[in-house]
């Protein structure tokens, strides 16, 4: 029995390590936007997953519209592929380390309205998906839906992959508000 206890201490430690380490990057991710670290975002963000993402969810709220649109004012198939590289190509020049960095110091500076991210934004909710990928829902003050993260397990570290911003949180960055 003796022989068993450091086998079953051995697993204990490592589940608990396994399970506490997305909360303990998200933690980083927290203090590295609030202290401004751009480096240390981009060693925890997969920018590039993360910009393609946004460039999808951008584009189909564009080119689908709103439910009652008539057909009548869909978009070309010249049209949807200009809008598709118009937004690529905005995205990545605006979605990095840096912008968010400059955006948060905005936020806690109270210079005028943000788009988000947000200095008030707070964890609601965050738990796995499955074994390598783990799931954040952010709420911020003035947006009914959350921003949705998840970070997945690349290479034994826990990386931002994909974020879901609410539409109205979209359109708001559109308009520039």
């Amino acid at each position: 029995m003796r022989a068993r206890w450091p086998i079953l201490a051995t697993f204990v430690i490592l589940g608990a390590g396994y399970i506490g380490y997305p909360y303990a990057t998200l933690y980083r991710l927290g203090t590295a936007v609030r202290h401004s670290d751009a480096a240390t975002l981009r060693s925890l963000v997969d920018w590039y997953s993360v910009r393609e993402g946004l460039k999808e969810d951008i584009c189909d709220m564009v080119l689908d519209g709103p439910e009652d649109a008539r057909p009548g004012d869909q978009l070309p198939p010249f049209g949807a592929s200009f809008v598709r590289g118009m937004t690529g190509s905005a995205l990545d020049q605006t979605v990095t380390p840096e912008t968010l960095v400059s955006m948060s110091q905005g936020a806690a500076g109270s210079q005028g309205p943000t788009v988000a991210p947000r200095s008030d934004a707070r964890v609601v909710w965050a738990f796995f998906d499955n074994p390598t990928e783990f799931s954040v829902d952010l709420r911020t003050d003035g947006f009914a839906e959350p921003i949705r993260v998840v970070m997945e397990l690349r290479g034994m570290r826990w990386m931002v992959r994909r974020v879901w911003l609410p539409n109205e949180m979209l359109e708001r960055a559109g308009a520039g508000t």
